[in-house]
């Protein structure tokens, strides 16, 4: 007996790769003389490398930057491991083992890093120097130790830390890392991510590392006529319910009806990415009509007001307002959160 088709989905996530494309190469013009690479870890912040890698390489970026060893193989499906850059480095014997047999670049980030890569042979890395941010990199007094002038240093990075900001440190952290460029050999320099991008040409150097923005984030002002909404999110009615005034919605009850009123429950909830911090602000939309939220967010469902939508039903499908700068000053949560927190049910 042939298995029956798994049902269709009741809550999707469509990503508009038209959309991912015109943002890259939007970001790669605004880099002036520089080439834009593409930050596509933590699986291309939550939209799926199996749906952006393809965009992105056809678009034209080929370099390719993610956090963890973990993440190299779904990247290599779609582009050569040579333009894979790897930020957090090798940290143990076993990743250097690895690094050197699929061909992925590492960012050397410590002495120590540094040591365990030449003792294994060394070859061409990334390597990440601090100007002030004080996470990942060798500091500035490091760069002369023995173990980091033999290294074949491809390009030569650091990261800004307030480059959304208009803060004098931008202009503190440029200055360090020119400081830097000829106290190590290197072939190309990188400092700028999406915001930095915004910063000017000074700022770009050869290589950008967009991240956000390609994914429909806008961290600075000066992005916001460059880049389109990426993520679009939609889940169906899966029951109506008609309340009376007293009745109560939702866990600890946080919500009365003062009146009678019919409410729907979607099927979308914190497992999801849609977060707790969106009850009481936040609201559902069919077409140009606003369905708020009523009482709190559940783990796989949410209850909204269909006073402006009377004629929806169950199976039918709301959309979730996601222009991330829009939806990050409703919810609180930061563009980056918003994206990141996407639940793996939602992919097709």
């Amino acid at each position: 007996m042939k298995s029956p088709a798994e049902p269709a989905p009741t809550h999707r996530l469509r990503v508009d790769t038209e959309a991912l494309a015109h943002n890259w190469l939007a970001l790669d013009g605004l880099s002036r003389s520089a080439r834009a690479g593409a930050a596509v870890k933590a699986d291309c912040y939550g939209l799926g490398v199996d749906t952006c890698l393809p965009v992105l390489r056809d678009a034209g970026c080929h370099q390719f930057f993610v956090a963890h060893w973990s993440e190299v193989d779904a990247v290599a499906r779609y582009v050569p491991t040579d333009q894979i850059a790897v930020l957090h480095g090798p940290m143990r014997g076993g990743e250097v083992d690895y690094a050197r047999a699929c061909g992925a670049v590492p960012v050397i980030n410590s002495l120590r890093q540094a040591e365990l890569w030449s003792d294994a042979g060394g070859g061409l890395c990334h390597l990440m120097v601090d100007t002030g941010m004080n996470r990942l990199g060798v500091s500035a007094a490091e760069l002369s130790d023995a173990r980091v002038q033999v290294l074949e240093v491809d390009m030569l990075m650091s990261h800004l830390a307030c480059a959304d900001e208009d803060s004098a440190m931008n202009a503190q952290q440029l200055s360090e890392f020119r400081e830097a460029i000829d106290r190590v050999e290197h072939r190309r320099l990188s400092l700028a991510n999406s915001a930095g991008i915004a910063l000017g040409s000074d700022y770009a150097f050869d290589v950008t590392r967009p991240g956000l923005s390609l994914y429909g984030g806008v961290p600075r002002p000066e992005l916001h006529q460059h880049i389109r909404q990426v993520a679009f999110l939609e889940a169906a009615i899966i029951q109506c319910r008609e309340l009376n005034p007293g009745d109560r919605v939702g866990y600890n009850a946080t919500f009365t009806a003062t009146q009678p009123m019919r409410i729907g429950i979607v099927t979308l909830g914190y497992a999801d990415g849609f977060l707790r911090s969106w009850a009481g602000v936040g609201a559902l939309v069919h077409g140009s009509k606003l369905l708020p939220l009523l009482g709190r967010v559940s783990m796989d469902m949410v209850a909204v007001d269909l006073a402006a939508a009377p004629s929806l039903g169950e199976g039918d499908w709301v959309q979730v307002p996601y222009d991330l700068p829009v939806a990050a000053q409703q919810s609180t949560l930061s563009q980056y959160e918003l994206l990141t927190v996407l639940g793996n049910r939602l992919r097709p």
